[in-house]
């Protein structure tokens, strides 16, 4: 552990960084500060994750980090060594990465039922296990696009594109199962598992894969998303225009001011 100085609202603060791996920043409680969730654009799969943090109500700002450009930046290194988004600052001055971390740490912020089941409650196990699903095999199953789209060429090119293409209709048609005929991925309501959905599956058309009404259950979940205001907020942020939240949402706030607050040297 080390102390550096910072000021915070024009007063001296004692900030305390952890340098485990050099990578775990903490900021001190007494600053208060809001959760910052460290979204990537464009299409990233941190969408999600500002969806749910809509629904929480719960206090949050945002940092964009454009993609590839920034995220693979030393900058934002500091914050995610890996150079992956999500990341999310918790207010307890820790940083967390990965959706399916970073969901649950959200859902536990309030006790707003589109966060889903309690630990230990009936239907937790089944949310997890829903999220476990698109983390790996719903969002893993594009990943040969993208790697076709980010500089693949000729016959290596081809075959990624036959395999994503592959696998996505498979996990589609694995989703569809999954559904059984239900609104949502895990209970009566919308959860962030469904939250997170909708930021993956968007990348359909992106690659233009497939017809999503072959598959009528998850092509009515995703439809139903998009009227949902949380939603419609999520696009507006991403796309650079004016976005009203719910009341949670206290602003974007630039990499370098992040930094600045966490103080890490350069």
């Amino acid at each position: 552990m080390w102390t550096i100085s910072l000021r915070e609202a024009g007063y001296p603060v004692k900030v305390h960084v952890s340098t485990l791996s050099g990578t775990q920043h903490r900021l001190p409680p007494e600053t208060h500060m809001e959760p910052i969730l460290f979204y990537g654009v464009p299409e990233g799969c941190s969408f999600g994750s500002i969806v749910a943090l809509e629904w929480s109500g719960h206090p949050y700002r945002l940092c964009r980090i454009e993609m590839p450009e920034v995220v693979a930046g030393e900058a934002y290194r500091r914050i995610n060594p890996i150079g992956e988004t999500p990341s999310l600052l918790a207010a307890s001055g820790e940083v967390f990465s990965q959706s399916l971390a970073v969901l649950q740490h959200i859902a536990r912020l309030t006790d707003d039922p589109r966060m889903g089941p309690r630990p230990g409650a009936p239907g937790f196990d089944r949310m997890v296990e829903m999220l476990a699903f698109l983390h790996t095999t719903f969002f893993g199953a594009f990943g040969p696009l993208w790697l076709a789209f980010e500089g693949a060429q000729g016959a290596e090119k081809e075959a990624l594109q036959a395999l994503g293409r592959k696998r996505v209709r498979n996990a589609h048609a694995q989703l569809e199962t999954l559904l059984d005929g239900r609104d949502w991925l895990a209970g009566e309501g919308p959860t962030v598992a469904d939250a997170y959905f909708v930021g993956i599956a968007r990348w359909n058309e992106f690659h233009r894969v497939l017809d999503r009404r072959e598959f009528p259950a998850v092509d009515a979940l995703y439809r139903r998303l998009q009227d949902d205001p949380a939603v419609r907020f999520a696009h507006a942020v991403e796309d650079g225009l004016p976005a009203r939240g719910a009341g949670g949402f206290r602003g974007e706030i630039a990499l370098d001011a992040v930094l600045e607050r966490l103080a890490v040297a350069a």
